[in-house]
C-alpha cells in the first residue's frame, strides 16, 4: 500500500508517524504493534524502533543495577550498624532492612528470570553497583566512608541467597 503512494505523500505518512512518537509513545507502541501483526513491515519506521529496543535493553540493566545498589546498601548497613543501633534502641532488630533486603532480592530473580540473558551481566552490574551502595550506607548511616570495604565483600551467590545476612561488625 505504502509503495503505491507518491513520494510527496509517504514523506507526510512518515512525518505524522515521527510526530506520533513524540506525542503519544503508548499510542506509537500500539500503532506498531498493529502494523507488525498485520505484517505491514514496510510501514514501519525501523531506525525508531531499533532505538527503541536498545534502550529497552539498557533499561533492563540498569534496572538490575539500580536493585543491586539498593540491595548492597542495606547488606552494609546491616553488617556495620546494627549491632550500633541495637544496642542504643533495645526494640531495634533492622526489620526494615531485612524487608528491603528480601524484596531487593525478589526483583533481582524476577528480572533475571524475565530476562535470563542478563545473568552473565550479573557480576560487571556488581562492581557497578557497589561504590554507589557504599555511597547510600555512608550517606544515610553516617558512618565515615572508611568503614565499608573497598570492593565488594559479598559473593555474588551470597547477595542473591535468600537466607544470606552478612555478619554484625
Amino acid at each position: 500500500m505504502l509503495r503505491l503512494l507518491p513520494t510527496r505523500l509517504k514523506r507526510s505518512f512518515f512525518m505524522e508517524i515521527q510526530n506520533l512518537y513524540e506525542r503519544d509513545f503508548y499510542a506509537w507502541i500500539q500503532y506498531n504493534i498493529e502494523l507488525l501483526k498485520c505484517g505491514k513491515l514496510l510501514e514501519i519506521n525501523t531506525e525508531i524502533l531499533i532505538d527503541e529496543l536498545e534502550s529497552m535493553a539498557k533499561r533492563d540493566k540498569r534496572e538490575l543495577i539500580s536493585h543491586l545498589i539498593i540491595l548492597l546498601a542495606h547488606l552494609l548497613k546491616w553488617q556495620f550498624q546494627l549491632k550500633q543501633l541495637s544496642e542504643i534502641y533495645q526494640n531495634f532488630h533492622g526489620s526494615s532492612w531485612k524487608a528491603t533486603i528480601i524484596e531487593q532480592r525478589m526483583q533481582i530473580m524476577e528480572l533475571l528470570e524475565m530476562s535470563p540473558s542478563l545473568k552473565p551481566y550479573l557480576s560487571e552490574a556488581l562492581q557497578k553497583a557497589y561504590p554507589k551502595g557504599v555511597e547510600i550506607a555512608h550517606k544515610e548511616t553516617e558512618l565515615p566512608k572508611t568503614t565499608f570495604p573497598k570492593s565488594c565483600p559479598y559473593l555474588l551467590e551470597q547477595i542473591l541467597q535468600d537466607d544470606f545476612y552478612p555478619s554484625v561488625a
